[in-house]
C-alpha cells in the first residue's frame, strides 16, 4: 500500500478547542465557549514557561553597547536570558566573542564601582515587565552583547490560527487545554485528564533536549586553600 508522503499535518486554534471540548465529553455550542477556550490555551502557555525550557523558543538576539550606558531595556517578549558573549568588532575579520558571566541581583547590588568602565564581563537581568540588562563594569567603548534568550510563544488570537509549537508537543498542547477547560466545564474528567496532560507534558519535555554530551568543568576559584 502506498503511504501520503505527506508530514505537514498542523491544527489551528479551533481544532485544538474542538479536540479539548471531545476530551472532556462535549461539543462547542456557542461562541462564548470558543473564547473561554482561547483564553485557557494561553494561559496553558504561561504555565509552559513556567515549567521550564522549551527549546523552540529560543532565538539570539543582540544588544548594541555605548560607553558609558550600562542598563538597557530588552524586548517585551523575553522570558529570560541564557547566555551571553560580549562581540568586539562585529562582522569585521578581526571579529572576537569572550564569555560574559551572569551574576544574581545581591551580587550585582554589591559591585562597589559599578560606574567604572571598562570591557564589560558581569551580567545581570532584572526580570521586570519589561526585562532590564544591566552590564559590569559599565562599557567602556563600543560592544555588541550576544545572547540567547528564552521568548514567550506567541498568542492564540485568531482561530484560524495556527500555534507556534514543534509537531511533537501537539498531544501535550491538546491534552492540556482538555484539563483546562475541564476546570470549567467538565469537573468530574479533571483529574482524568490532568493526568493525562501531565503524562504528554513530561514526554514531550524530555523529548525536548539538547543532544550534545554533557561536560563538567569544576571552577576553582571557588575552592578554598589551606
Amino acid at each position: 500500500m502506498a503511504t501520503s508522503g505527506s508530514t505537514d499535518f498542523e491544527l489551528d486554534v479551533s481544532d485544538y478547542i474542538e479536540e479539548a471540548f471531545e476530551r472532556c465529553g462535549m461539543s462547542v455550542r456557542t461562541g462564548y465557549d470558543l473564547t473561554t477556550a482561547k483564553r485557557s490555551l494561553n494561559l496553558l502557555f504561561a504555565d509552559w514557561a513556567n515549567r521550564g525550557l522549551n527549546r523552540w523558543t529560543i532565538e539570539q538576539s543582540t544588544v548594541s553597547l555605548v560607553a558609558g550606558t550600562n542598563s538597557y531595556n530588552l524586548d517585551a517578549d523575553t522570558i529570560d536570558v541564557l547566555s551571553a558573549v560580549i562581540r568586539t568588532n562585529a562582522g569585521a575579520s578581526t571579529q572576537s566573542d569572550v564569555t560574559i558571566d551572569r551574576v544574581s541581583r545581591d551580587e550585582f547590588l554589591n559591585i562597589p564601582s559599578k560606574l567604572s568602565q571598562a570591557k564589560p564581563t558581569q551580567w545581570y537581568i532584572d526580570r521586570s515587565i519589561t526585562p532590564v540588562l544591566n552590564i559590569w563594569p559599565t562599557p567602556d567603548q563600543s560592544y555588541t552583547f550576544v545572547y540567547d534568550r528564552l521568548t514567550r510563544i506567541q498568542d492564540a488570537d485568531d482561530y484560524t490560527n495556527t500555534i507556534e509549537v514543534p509537531f511533537r508537543f501537539y498531544p501535550c498542547l491538546a491534552a492540556g487545554l482538555a484539563y483546562y477547560i475541564s476546570m470549567k466545564k467538565a469537573p468530574e474528567r479533571m483529574q482524568l485528564l490532568k493526568a493525562v496532560y501531565e503524562e504528554e507534558f513530561q514526554r514531550a519535555a524530555y523529548e525536548d533536549v539538547d543532544r550534545a554530551n554533557l561536560t563538567l568543568t569544576p571552577r576553582r576559584d571557588y575552592y578554598g586553600f589551606l
